[in-house]
């Protein structure tokens, strides 16, 4: 008898955003490589977007968080400083039916009664839970042998670690202070899914903010604010978001909250802010015999600084905004759907057609995104016909549509249509980039 197939929350989503060319497999002419994603012209531009948002607000707002950019291959040491080698591992469970492998403590495994694979819907068909270890291993050197085993980085803060004090002395900075980095990482995940929400190569949003022992309880409550409130300046509502505190703790974390987002399949984290006291540089200090310490010219005194820590993925927030962002609407008898992205994360910030190609409409639609080009990333299409133009500019979550018309030649006016409203309006030709630069506040 076949089981039942739990179905794919995010079955719209990913369509759409193969549809459109926004995300979708790699290797796909090949079968593909489990839980691995290109990402296409919109994709990488809304990713890249939520990249420039986040780094401008952790670095250019501050004078005291300076940036980084750490290898991804470190030695091999680190790792074992760190607990990485001993310590991150997840419980490993198979479904004895269909294969597929699954986290443990990610599968309701009750003592008595049915536990359900989520895969294939057999009942009581999985194997007793084995520790697995989540880093990618790699070799150094034309040589592999057990000498040349190093490891593709799980985490980009300990890069962070390594090098704060050369950061911290070549900037002249005082603590506190913090680093920042955006890189990519690696995790051999077990149940890699939900799309882009867990894969096995990410890019990380981390920010190490270094204080005096005994001030880290108020500087987590400062981050604490300061991260939940970025994610509303996205367009995500208050209501979508919660805190979660950890009641357990990792070995380095003296306390620990995640800002949780509510999927399609539930409450899931997309942000870790956490004091991690004054484990990671104790730890590196004692592994590599090399002073980790701070003397603060002002109290004379000598510490190893302890660390609050705010990371978050550049892939589980693009995907918190899809979802946030993706509706549907009836329009003419026919179902619409858009993505109702903030202008400030949406891949093109406007779409400038014509109502037909001919009678010199598509040279004016093509002078005004010429005028933008290189100052904002816009759109030019004059093929097909308007209601299909609409639909792809709104499918992608382009916030404005110009429409060069007839009246256009009489009175040098275009139409304004927006993405969420339809609402249409005329405004001049000269008026279109202070228009857009007030909407997407880049007016300086």
């Amino acid at each position: 008898m076949a089981k039942n197939k739990i179905a794919d929350p995010l079955v719209n989503i990913v369509s759409l955003c193969k549809r459109r060319g926004m995300i979708f497999p790699s290797s796909e002419i090949y079968g593909g490589v489990g839980s691995t994603f290109d990402y296409g012209p919109t994709g990488v531009e809304m990713k890249n977007n939520i990249s420039r948002l986040w780094w401008n607000e952790m670095t250019l707002q501050y004078d005291n968080i300076v940036g980084l950019d750490s290898a991804v291959i470190l030695h091999p040491k680190v790792w074992e400083a760190s607990g990485h080698i001993s310590g991150f591992t997840d419980p490993m469970i198979d479904c004895k039916i269909c294969k597929a492998r699954f986290r443990a403590d990610q599968i309701d495994l009750p003592e008595t009664g049915d536990s359900q694979c989520p895969k294939c819907g057999s009942k009581n068909s999985f194997t007793e839970a084995r520790q697995f270890n989540l880093m990618f291993k790699t070799h150094i050197g034309p040589v592999e042998e057990d000498a040349s085993v190093s490891y593709l980085r799980p985490e980009t803060a300990q890069g962070i670690y390594l090098d704060w004090k050369i950061v911290q002395e070549s900037s002249r900075l005082k603590v506190p202070f913090g680093i920042a980095q955006i890189g990519k990482s690696f995790r051999n995940e077990i149940t890699p899914g939900n799309f882009i929400f867990r894969t096995r190569e990410f890019e990380q949003m981390e920010m190490q903010f270094f204080v005096k022992p005994g001030e880290t309880a108020q500087w987590l409550e400062e981050w604490r604010t300061r991260r939940m409130n970025w994610y509303l300046t996205l367009g995500v509502p208050q209501e979508k978001l919660r805190w979660h505190r950890h009641d357990k703790l990792a070995h380095y974390a003296q306390d620990a909250y995640d800002i949780e987002y509510e999927f399609p399949f539930g409450w899931s984290e997309i942000e870790g802010v956490h004091d991690r006291g004054g484990f990671d540089l104790t730890a590196h200090q004692t592994a590599s015999g090399k002073d980790m310490s701070y003397f603060d010219d002002e109290s004379k005194e000598r510490y190893i600084p302890h660390i609050v820590e705010t990371a978050c993925g550049v892939n589980r927030i693009m995907l918190m905004l899809l979802c946030n962002g993706y509706h549907e609407d009836e329009q003419a008898g026919e179902t619409r759907i858009y993505l109702s992205l903030s202008p400030k994360v949406a891949p093109i910030k406007a779409a400038f057609l014509s109502l037909v190609k001919k009678d010199g409409l598509a040279e004016i639609a093509e002078g005004m995104a010429k005028s933008l080009r290189g100052k904002i990333p816009i759109f030019l299409d004059n093929q097909g016909s308007i209601g299909k133009r609409y639909r792809r500019m709104d499918e992608i979550g382009t916030p404005f549509c110009f429409t060069v018309d007839y009246q256009t030649l009489e009175d040098q006016t275009v139409t304004v249509r927006w993405r969420d409203t339809l609402q249409q309006d005329r405004i001049r030709i000269d008026q279109v980039q202070d228009f857009l630069l007030d909407q997407l506040g880049l007016r300086l």
